[in-house]
């Protein structure tokens, strides 16, 4: 009987310290209905995986620019509704909306285990109540974008450019183009853009094989 009660005591400590907490929240909707939300959204490529957060490299901010070269993203721990760490390795490509950490949470943080907490002020965490991650390669997307089912984070679907993903995000084009663009081919997309901007008047991008080549027609 002892040993019973003992059990019952280590099982109700873990529960309390949030080991065998589940995440409790509602669905917000796909990437378009909760980026708007979100304090930052940028493009970028997974440097680091320490604990329950992930160091990002930046290389795109697609909304509100963010002045780091890298931003730390915090993630999954207890009972804290983000995703798994292990979904992001290092080397992995994303288009993340996130929120700023503006404040401490009491019990998020413990020193000694200072790699797993809920984060520190001004760093960032990605929730995972909602489509708030897009898998990127190259300069396409695929994810729970646009009218996907709910809690279904990789959804079969056309991939997408960047650069349409861009455009919503500022606002250039609404749900409805970025729904037709979810169902094209993202190569013919890139030609009614590359299209659009050469009847505009904008100065074509050489390829580079070309570029090297009138380089080199031009030396004496």
């Amino acid at each position: 009987m002892q040993w019973r009660i003992s059990l019952i005591g280590i099982i109700l400590a873990l529960a309390s310290t949030g080991v065998f907490a589940e995440c409790e929240c509602l669905w917000k909707g796909s990437f378009s209905e909760v980026h708007p939300e979100t304090d930052l959204v940028i493009s970028g490529t997974v440097t680091n995986l320490k604990g329950n957060s992930i160091d990002v490299s930046v290389e795109r901010s697609l909304r509100n620019d963010e002045p780091n070269p890298e931003v730390r993203v915090w993630l999954k721990t207890g009972s804290y509704c983000r995703p798994e760490p292990e979904l992001f390795p290092v080397g992995s490509q994303w288009v993340m909306a996130l929120h700023e950490i503006t404040e401490e949470v009491p019990g998020g943080f413990d020193p000694t285990t200072p790699n797993i907490s809920y984060g520190r002020i001004g760093d960032y965490q990605l929730s995972s109540c909602g489509g708030y991650w897009l898998s990127q390669s190259g300069n396409v997307v695929t994810g729970n974008l646009i009218n996907a089912p709910r809690w279904v984070h990789d959804p079969k679907m056309t991939p997408v450019l960047v650069d349409v993903v861009a455009q919503h995000v500022t606002g250039a084009i609404g749900d409805e183009s970025l729904l037709q663009a979810s169902k094209e081919d993202p190569a013919l997309r890139e030609l009614m853009l590359d299209t659009r901007a050469f009847l505009r008047g904008d100065a074509p991008i050489e390829p580079e094989e070309t570029q090297l080549q009138r380089s080199s027609e031009s030396e004496p």
